[in-house]
């Protein structure tokens, strides 16, 4: 059975809260769960102590047995120095499809001919 440590989702509409658990990986989201080891609002401000409660102790024992957690939780164990998130780096991520470079291409042509024809 591999577990995850992840957020279900409670709260009202347009008002969530978060629950971080203990789960089957085959059960639903907001489904049957092991244990509850903490709680995110993201209704809180950034620097709230609230806004991220975790019981660390829970949180390595489960580790320790093999839970994955989610990326989300990850950056809130990285934040309690729990666990070590590796930092991501896409530079592909940041570089235009092929029909931006075409529009700007074209953009660039339109710019240019007018300059060319002032200059004969």
């Amino acid at each position: 059975m591999s577990l995850k440590i992840r957020l279900t989702r409670g709260g009202a509409k347009k008002r969530p809260y978060y629950r971080i658990v203990v789960a089957d990986a085959r059960s639903p989201r907001d489904g049957r769960f092991i244990e509850k080891i903490g709680a995110y609002d993201p209704m809180k401000a950034k620097d709230s102590p609230e806004r991220v409660v975790l019981d660390l102790e829970k949180a390595k024992a489960w580790l320790a047995k093999g839970a994955q957690p989610t990326d989300r939780v990850l950056r809130f164990l990285d934040a309690a120095g729990v666990a070590k998130r590796p930092a991501r780096n896409n530079p592909n991520k940041a570089v235009p499809g092929d029909k931006a470079k075409e529009r700007a291409e074209k953009k660039a042509e339109k710019a240019a001919a007018p300059a060319e024809a002032a200059a004969e």
